[in-house]
This record gives C-alpha cells, sequence and structure tokens, in this order.
C-alpha cells in the first residue's frame, strides 16, 4: 500500500475486469438513453422518395427555364399534392403542379418553383400562375431519394448511446426495434457514523449525507439503473447485511455494481476495508484528489468500487474510474469525456507528484477566449463549490505549478 500506483495502471485494473452486460432487442421508442450494440441500418431509402424541399410548383425546367421578372411564364395548374398524398399526376408541356413541402415529386417534373417566384404565391396558386424566376437547374429544390442513405445502410454504428437525435435518425431509417445493453443496475452506498438524511437536524459532530445523492446521480448519467441507495455507520454489521442483499442473485435489488463512499483510507474505522479485505485491493493512488482507493470482484461478478469519503474525492474518483467501467458495461464505443485545452484565468497550486483534477468554472466573458477559473480552493471536502463546476482541469504529475496564462487540459462534465 506505500507504493503510488498511476491513474492509468489504476484504470488499466478496472476495465480487464469489465465484460459487457448482455444485449437485448427493445423497441425503438423505449430506448432512449440506451447504448447500441448493433448497428442501426436504414431499412428504407432516406428519403423515402424524391419529394420537394419547397411549397410552391413541380414543374417540367423546360417549361419554366426562360421565366424571367420582366417576361414570366405561364403555366396551368393541373393538380395539388399535399403531403402524403399518392398522387402522381401526369404533366404535359406547359403544365405544372401546386405542391408542399416534402410532398412525392411527380414522375413528369424534374424542378420546383417556389410559391416566392410566382407573381400570385400561395394566394393565385390553383388555375393558372405566372413564374418570375427560372428554376437553377433540372433538380431545382428536389431533396432525391436514397440522398441522405440506401436502404441496408449503417445509420447508427454500435456503441453509441440512444440519445434524442439518434433515436430520430434510427426512426428515419425505418427501424422498428433496436439490439442494445442492459443498463447496468448500481447500488450506492455511503459509509460513516457521522452521516444523516439531508434537512434532519444535527447534533455536535453529524454532518448532512451527500454522497449517496451525488454518486447516484452521476450513475443514472452514464445510463445505469440506481437499485439501491443507503447509508451505514462505521461500526455495525449493517454493511455485510446490506452487500449480501444486493449481490444476492435471487434479489430484485441485485447490482452488477456496488459503489461505496468512505472507509477505505487509513483512519481507525474503515468499515469497507475491514469487511471487504478478502474480496477487494486497496491502493493508493498518484492523484489528488481521490489518493485512496478500492476495487475488487465478487464470484458473482459484481464490481465493487471503493471511494473516497469527501465529496469532491468521491465525485472525480467516480469520474475517473466508475464512469469509465459503467460504460465499457454497456458497450459505449466512447468512455472518454470531451477534453479542450484553454487558458488558466488564474494561478493556483498542484500536489507534488499527483496528477490533479481540479474543478473548475469556464469563464466565457471574452468571446472566442475562454479561460478556466477554479471552482474551490481545492479542498476534497468542499462540496458547495463542486456544484459551481463545470469541468476539471487535469494537470499531470510532473508539473509543479499552474501559472495565469498557461494551458491546461479540461475534462467537460456538463
Amino acid at each position: 500500500m506505500s507504493a503510488l500506483r498511476s491513474v492509468d495502471e489504476h484504470l488499466a485494473d478496472v476495465l480487464a475486469a469489465v465484460a459487457p452486460l448482455p444485449a437485448e432487442h427493445v423497441a425503438l421508442s423505449a430506448a432512449h438513453g440506451l447504448t447500441l450494440r448493433a448497428p442501426v441500418r436504414a431499412a428504407v431509402d432516406i428519403p423515402v422518395f424524391d419529394n420537394s424541399a419547397m411549397d410552391g410548383f413541380a414543374v417540367r425546367f423546360a417549361d419554366a427555364s426562360d421565366a424571367a421578372p420582366d417576361a414570366p411564364t405561364t403555366l396551368q395548374v393541373v393538380a395539388d399534392l399535399p403531403a402524403g398524398t399518392a398522387d402522381d399526376p401526369a404533366l404535359s408541356a406547359g403544365q405544372a403542379a401546386r405542391i408542399m413541402t416534402g410532398s412525392a415529386v411527380p414522375t413528369d417534373a424534374d424542378a420546383i418553383v417556389p410559391f416566392e417566384d410566382t407573381a400570385g404565391g400561395l394566394a393565385d396558386s390553383l388555375g393558372t400562375i405566372a413564374v418570375l424566376r427560372a428554376p437553377r437547374g433540372p433538380g431545382a429544390h428536389i431533396r432525391r431519394a436514397g440522398e441522405d442513405a440506401r436502404a441496408g445502410a449503417e445509420v447508427l454504428p454500435a456503441g453509441d448511446v440512444l440519445g434524442p437525435l439518434q433515436v430520430a435518425a434510427a426512426a428515419t431509417a425505418g427501424a422498428a426495434d433496436v439490439v442494445v445493453s442492459r443498463r447496468p443496475r448500481v447500488a450506492v452506498i455511503s459509509t460513516g457514523s457521522e452521516l444523516v438524511e439531508p434537512g434532519k437536524a444535527l447534533r455536535r459532530g453529524q454532518i448532512p449525507e451527500s454522497n449517496s445523492l451525488l454518486l447516484a446521480a452521476l450513475a443514472t448519467e452514464c445510463g445505469a439503473e440506481v437499485v439501491r441507495r443507503a447509508s451505514v455507520p462505521d461500526e455495525s454489521d449493517e454493511l455485510e447485511a446490506l452487500l449480501a442483499a444486493v449481490t444476492d442473485a435471487a434479489s430484485p435489488t441485485r447490482a452488477d455494481v456496488v459503489v461505496f463512499s468512505g472507509g477505505v483510507s487509513a483512519g481507525a474505522y474503515e468499515v469497507v476495508k475491514t469487511t471487504l479485505a478478502r474480496a477487494m485491493t486497496f491502493s493508493k493512488v498518484a492523484m489528488q484528489p481521490g489518493k485512496p482507493q478500492g476495487f475488487g470482484r465478487l464470484p458473482s461478478g459484481a464490481l465493487l468500487f471503493g471511494l473516497p469519503g469527501n465529496p469532491v474525492s468521491a465525485a472525480v474518483s467516480f469520474e475517473v474510474f466508475v464512469r469509465p467501467a459503467l460504460l465499457a458495461l454497456q458497450g459505449r464505443r466512447v468512455i472518454e469525456r470531451p477534453v479542450l485545452v484553454l487558458p488558466a484565468g488564474a494561478a493556483w497550486r498542484t500536489p507534488p507528484g499527483r496528477c490533479q483534477y481540479l474543478p473548475v468554472r469556464l469563464d466565457r466573458s471574452t468571446a472566442g477566449a475562454w479561460r478556466v477559473l477554479p471552482a474551490t480552493s481545492g479542498g476534497s471536502h468542499l462540496a458547495g463549490g463542486l456544484g459551481r463546476a463545470e469541468a476539471y482541469a487535469v494537470v499531470p504529475a510532473e508539473v509543479d505549478a499552474v501559472a495565469e496564462g498557461d494551458l491546461v487540459d479540461v475534462m467537460l462534465i456538463s
């Protein structure tokens, strides 16, 4: 336990223990937030058919190619095509069809004249029309079938999360259901005899319990299902009983991942260390905050994470180790947060020999010249300041200090 492990070493051990969860078919309407385990392929061409990109008139380009404001071309309107109609009217020389955006273009038409390029516009759109401006060429304002994707083409790759835009793309491709990962089931257990539910009266030595709420919310944001959230004191048999309940194969609250906060350091009342000494390895990782870490795997396959008890330490540790594991369990294609390189808007101290994860906010006061400013003074217990953080500045262990203007890696978290 005396030697410090690097962040990469500890994360490698975590990810080596991760096996993707089973995949399942679900209706697209129920798939938001889930991770694709098989690509979505287009069942139809996108667009399905040639359709109008404008409200106006479907014409034969040759009939309207000479139109000009001082020499309009008169065409006879022989059909009206609202969106959704199956009509395909024949167009002879000098004829046009009124057409709405999204309507199938008649087979005989090869251009669209928008209402605004005619003398009467919508108000004078049946009978005859006077075209004031010629279409720019054959195909003008026509969306061609399959120009976005052809039937059979991959629309979304495996490993993508189905956000609102991805769900819409899958629907456009004609997908009724998708193959996705099951959500990881997570139990969150805070430890500490000093912890009480937020809002309850505090006696001397007690503090509101926040870590379980923090970690449960972070797990949910990763696509997990939180099956149990609890807090246990340092000196009791509750932790062992609770762990048995959430890892029982027959239990409706059985967890794939158990995240503990507190009880992993070097104090006299480290209940996670005491209870799980055989199931977990406890290490010191060269990072600040978050040096004490615990990790293990039960014979059932459940992953066990022991995080420090200070709120900022717990948040950072989850971000660096637990989040990647939860995403890997789901088969997510990208498990890293996006990172920007931005100048520091203030100087701050860094810990000797340890990678620093400093909660920061983004200073957007100068357009095109964002800077990062510390959201807290750096203490791992300062959860109030954590609420202002939009990112973590990640400073390598070999950097002695950050000066104003220095470029730093910024891991975005919101």
